[in-house]
């Protein structure tokens, strides 16, 4: 019986801990339909949101005004499961760095890729890994920017229907990332690292 109470008084304030049980971070890639679908795979993930970010404009929408956002997903992870520069190393797999004009066919600033850090650890991980990914094109200028964390706007209301679009209308998106020259782009940059 004593036993169990030095247990139940170790684990008891474990279970209550404020300590956050995942951790978030928002990654900008071209389309966040494309985004959500790839990163909702990867193992260790919990949940992939689709939105906006990186702009001055309140409430950002779809169909509206989102003028200096940039389209991205926020990826909620577990870093026990996968760790920050494993899904930054996924990440990089998922883009074309070289696109300074938007990703794939999606053309405009607001499919500009990014990596947007929350604090300084976050930042010099993320600068390992944009040096680390240059080595790999000596001579290519990788354009994707790593910026600071501002507000994430998700997609809600009556555009609610981006959330998950990939599986709500799977047709659709298949024909839309077979048209737009997605997967073809990565498989012709990263080879074998491509996802498949």
């Amino acid at each position: 019986m004593k036993s169990l109470r030095i247990l139940l008084l170790l684990i008891i304030p474990f279970l209550f801990s404020t300590e956050s049980w995942a951790a978030k971070t928002v990654l900008a890639g071209g389309c966040f339909w494309c985004m959500e679908a790839d990163f909702e795979k990867l193992e260790g993930v919990s949940d992939v949101v689709s939105g906006f970010t990186g702009g001055t404009v309140d409430n950002p929408t779809y169909e509206g005004d989102h003028t200096g956002h940039y389209e991205a997903v926020e990826i909620t992870y577990d870093p026990k499961r996968i760790s920050y520069p494993k899904l930054l190393d996924y990440y990089w797999v998922n883009i074309d760095p070289f696109d300074a004009g938007g990703q794939f066919c999606d053309r405009g600033p607001s499919y500009l890729s990014a990596i947007f850090v929350a604090d300084a650890k976050e930042r010099k991980i993320a600068e390992e890994s944009k040096k680390e990914i240059a080595k790999m094109f000596p001579g290519k200028e990788i354009v994707t920017p790593i910026l600071g964390a501002s507000i994430f706007y998700p997609i809600k209301g009556n555009e609610s229907f981006h959330q998950d679009y990939y599986k709500k209308s799977p047709v659709r998106y298949k024909f839309y990332r077979w048209n737009c020259g997605r997967d073809q782009r990565l498989q012709e940059i990263w080879g074998e690292k491509a996802p498949h």
